[in-house]
């Protein structure tokens, strides 16, 4: 594979929205997938080490990455798992998401079949703790990548993306910790960092991922921005007022920006910015793809 900005390793999926009733929109999801393809979007180089069943849906997810620009050439073709599903439900309290991925292809991904130039090549190797909650193979598979980064002068990046559904607190505090201290920059949303660390407060909350490990801390705050730590320094950045229709992916959205324009040259600071109006954007349209802007629409939302 050609060297990149940025590499994704975790599991891509297939996405059912609901639109309204049994009105269903398919896309394709899966945070690392997102972060990939928000990337691209936004003019970054990025790829995706994972795997796919082979079956329709793995086919699909391929021909998104090869009409995105995302270098899909470390993706393995698994014979006998399946590419792993989720539906999105709408409601008054927002969005809600069931997931059929147990077994999936992905989840067997494992650390020797790591691409190991390809993370080498890379600016940021980037992972999520959905990458190290889906099995132990491709938990091991996570932080491994992560070192690699680091023993290679790279940067490593990760997003805690905590799901309980997919194992205990106990178990994602422990191994998320683990991971910040491998990573240069960390990623979390407010909900999901308040449950790791028992805190309340966003800049104790970010003092707290400073002091596992992580240089950068940009905590995304919703509707309200985010809270960016760097350099002994912490810096609220304003959201941008929406009219949301759908979060899903928003997060991811913020990811993939943010390291875009770190890798661009931007600062901390500037690429804070930039990651807000990119994330705003993204909750305009339904699913965590379809919606995500380009550089150009970034750029005019930034001028306006």
């Amino acid at each position: 594979m050609r060297d990149c900005d940025i590499i994704c390793i975790g599991e891509p999926l297939v996405e059912f929205n609901q639109i309204s009733g049994s009105d269903w929109r398919q896309g394709f999801g899966g945070d690392v997938s997102n972060v990939a393809i928000a990337a691209a979007r936004l003019g970054a180089a990025s790829a995706i080490a994972t795997r796919l069943g082979d079956d329709g849906f793995g086919a699909e997810l391929r021909a998104l990455w090869e009409h995105e620009g995302v270098d899909a050439s470390c993706v393995v073709t698994d014979a006998t798992a399946p590419t792993g599903l989720y539906f999105v439900r709408h409601d008054a309290d927002g969005h809600g998401f069931e997931y059929r991925r147990a077994g999936s292809a992905a989840s067997l991904l494992t650390a020797d079949a790591l691409p190991i130039e390809g993370i080498k090549g890379a600016q940021f190797t980037h992972v999520s703790g959905i990458t190290l909650a889906i099995s132990a193979n491709a938990r091991e598979a996570g932080l491994e990548s992560m070192r690699m980064a680091r023993a290679a002068g790279r940067r490593a990046s990760f997003d805690p993306n905590l799901r309980l559904a997919l194992w205990s607190l106990e178990d994602a505090r422990r191994v998320i910790r683990q991971a910040l201290g491998l990573a240069d920059v960390a990623l979390p949303g407010l909900d999901d960092a308040r449950q790791l660390t028992g805190l309340d407060a966003p800049e104790e909350i970010v003092r707290a991922f400073h002091d596992m490990g992580p240089d950068i801390v940009a905590l995304t705050l919703g509707e309200e921005g985010a809270l960016l730590g760097h350099a002994g320094t912490i810096t609220h950045v304003p959201g941008v007022p929406v009219a949301a229709v759908d979060a899903t992916g928003a997060g991811d959205c913020f990811d993939g920006a943010f390291l875009s324009r770190l890798t661009a040259g931007d600062t901390p600071e500037a690429a804070c910015r930039y990651a807000v109006v990119a994330s705003a954007l993204s909750v305009a349209g339904y699913g965590a793809v379809a919606p995500l802007p380009t550089a150009a629409e970034v750029a005019a939302a930034v001028s306006e």
